[in-house]
């Protein structure tokens, strides 16, 4: 399972110039395509004049949502350049477009893949590049006489506990990496008496 993954955390931009023409390069930190909607609407408000914005994005911890767009370059020539760069950098939840004004000398197709790539490259270099620990959270609830069991356990394992309540009876909340959650429903599974509550999942520096 993924433990952890890099995103973007500020936004960053580029200008590359080439033979007259000029590419804005953007990078963009979003959760979901709703997000990257926003910022495709955000980059054409900008740059009103221009004929095409071409991007790319990867969403998810598992990177396995992903799109490229030409928007009317020819195929493969814009989209597919800036997915590679997010591939190299190892991004996901992340916007990429470049926006190109054309400056009169044609680039040809290797020339516009070129030139997509560099200007996607710059953006991402230009921002801030972060990495995100997945962890899953439970709260595990027992009596009192279960103290020993449960504090034993933790302690050898080095699993992170807090929100600590031990008023009517005892309830605390654990911290691990999501690979470990097997291992922790396997090592409560002889205790009837503990009741394990997933409580989800936070995405932490």
């Amino acid at each position: 399972m993924i433990d952890s993954y890099r995103t973007i955390s500020k936004p960053g931009k580029s200008l590359y110039k080439v033979k007259g023409s000029k590419h804005f390069g953007y990078a963009f930190s979003a959760n979901d395509e709703d997000a990257v909607n926003v910022h495709l609407e955000e980059v054409k408000k900008e740059q009103h004049a221009a004929r095409h914005v071409c991007y790319a994005w990867r969403l998810g911890p598992e990177k396995d949502r992903f799109r490229a767009n030409d928007d009317g370059e020819p195929s493969n020539s814009a989209g597919m350049p800036i997915l590679g760069q997010i591939e190299k950098y190892d991004l996901t939840d992340v916007l990429v477009a470049v926006v190109r004004y054309f400056g009169g000398t044609k680039l040809g197709v290797g020339g516009l893949i070129d030139a997509y790539r560099t200007a996607a490259q710059e953006a991402i270099e230009n921002a801030t590049i972060q990495v995100l620990h997945i962890t899953a959270r439970f709260r595990l609830h027992f009596e009192y006489d279960r103290m020993g069991d449960v504090m034993l356990v933790l302690r050898t394992r080095d699993w992170e506990a807090s929100d600590q309540s031990f008023v009517e009876s005892c309830k605390l909340t654990v911290s691990l990496p999501p690979e470990k959650e097997e291992e922790l429903y396997a090592v409560f599974a002889g205790f009837a008496d503990i009741r394990i509550e997933p409580l989800g999942t936070d995405y932490e520096l």
